[in-house]
């Protein structure tokens, strides 16, 4: 098809790391002059129109979120509920199906990226449209999931069965599950999410049935994982490499901006949780006496505990006057990507969402694992046991951590005498210039349009 253009119509999960995801692959492909369409919930459309880059392309379709029983009123995305409630937000965005396939059938696009929307493949074929599942995780997430049928559904599986993974996995791999990870990700992958159906068998559904599947990822970063991925699903494996985010336009807020000056180059530990992760009020005091521990200055954008109004009531005693000018608690939302590229800033604690760890590997911050849950647990284990470029922190065989655990952690990635410290920032600077080597990604998207264009044929 040389270089013909095509339209394709975007529907990320409405969580904000899906939604970003998929526009920052929105972006690129854009950049190659092809049309997007992209859905996305109304009220949440301001949240993300200032990163789409090329408007006369990239055409948002604000979706109204259908009510469910148990979905707060004005709930959008996962950024407005709790973990549990995920469920409720799933089954809303199936009731939109009527409005998704006459959108389709007006739009005409050739291809729809798609990923928790299991029925999105066959209304698509009947309308002649190729489908693709644009996967937000690593690929080494789905392949430690692919047990005998690719689903858990109807397997006798056990917990314990995860602790290992899946015949014929990757030799060399540095991956395993604990057994409390095994055990949340079992109950992860067996729980309803959605009317009569389960999150493993929603999934593995969306794999089998799409035209193609396309991972967030590079070969140099993931290839064995990608090829038994492959293996098992006997159909093309697209990669868009590593889809970084454009560099931010804006500039990071006066408050911020003006306290990281302050401070001496590389002596910040950031730490970023994400929208979604909450921790338990003695996780979260933890984590902050962690940080007091080292000694260092600190920034820390956390979400208020389980049963804390805000960050600050969650606090431990005399906290707040302790770190006076020193470290900083925030529940609000921080411009991640400006900070971690601040000079003041050495160290990123990050609960290993995908798209943070895409962020930090161009970033000259130190990493420091703390995974919280599902696909983290496996991020975590690919960049501190596969690539060496963090260190975890410790946990005890229930899943908790202490401030020394966190303390330790931290020092290790940034006492520049540390062995181990010395091997992780050897690695990360490594692949850090690989992913900004000039035309890495381009190179990547452009295979990624030529593929794409070949299913067309």
């Amino acid at each position: 098809m040389g270089d013909k253009t095509f339209v394709a119509a975007m529907y990320p999960w409405f969580g904000m790391g899906h939604l970003t995801s998929f526009l920052h692959l929105s972006n690129k492909l854009a950049e190659r002059g092809h049309r997007i369409f992209f859905y996305i919930p109304a009220r949440t459309l301001c949240k993300l129109e200032q990163f789409n880059r090329h408007p006369d392309l990239i055409t948002f379709i604000p979706i109204s979120v259908p009510h469910v029983e148990g979905l707060p009123a004005g709930a959008e995305t996962t950024a407005d509920i709790t973990y549990p409630m995920q469920p409720h937000l799933v089954t809303a965005m199936d009731l939109t199906q009527p409005f998704i396939e006459a959108s389709l059938r007006e739009l005409k696009p050739q291809f729809v990226f798609f990923d928790f929307t299991y029925w999105l493949p066959s209304l698509a074929r009947a309308l002649g449209i190729k489908t693709i599942y644009f996967s937000t995780v690593c690929s080494a997430v789905r392949a430690y999931n692919l047990r005998e049928t690719g689903s858990f559904k109807n397997l006798q599986l056990k917990e314990t069965d995860l602790l290992e993974p899946p015949p014929g996995f990757p030799l060399a791999s540095m991956i395993k599950l604990y057994a409390h990870e095994a055990r949340q990700f079992f109950d992860q992958h067996v729980r309803e999410f959605g009317k009569n159906i389960s999150f493993s068998e929603r999934i593995s559904t969306s794999y089998t049935e799409c035209d193609a599947i396309a991972f967030k990822t590079c070969r140099e970063l993931e290839g064995r994982y990608c090829d038994y991925v492959q293996d098992h699903y006997k159909k093309a494996i697209l990669l868009a490499g590593p889809v970084l985010p454009e560099p931010p336009t804006s500039k990071l807020d006066e408050k911020w901006a003006n306290w990281l000056g302050q401070c001496k180059p590389k002596s910040v530990i950031f730490c970023a949780f994400g929208s979604e992760c909450v921790l338990k009020k003695d996780q979260f005091q933890e984590l902050v006496l962690g940080f007091e521990l080292t000694g260092l200055p600190f920034l820390a954008a956390l979400r208020p505990p389980f049963g804390a109004e805000n960050v600050e009531a969650a606090l431990p005693e005399d906290f707040t006057e302790r770190n006076q000018g020193r470290g900083v608690v925030t529940g609000g939302w921080v411009q991640q990507q400006l900070i971690l590229a601040h000079p003041s800033v050495g160290c990123f604690v990050t609960h290993c969402g995908y798209g943070s760890l895409s962020e930090s590997l161009i970033s000259e911050c130190q990493l420091v694992l703390l995974p919280n849950v599902g696909d983290q647990f496996i991020n975590a284990r690919v960049m501190g046991r596969d690539l060496k470029v963090g260190v975890e922190v410790e946990k005890a065989e229930d899943g908790t951590f202490t401030k020394d655990a966190v303390c330790e952690a931290i020092q290790s990635v940034t006492d520049p005498d540390s062995e181990v410290g010395k091997e992780v920032r050897g690695n990360h600077n490594k692949f850090r210039e690989l992913l900004l080597q000039k035309g890495f990604e381009s190179r990547y998207i452009d295979d990624f349009v030529q593929k794409l264009q070949g299913l067309l044929q």
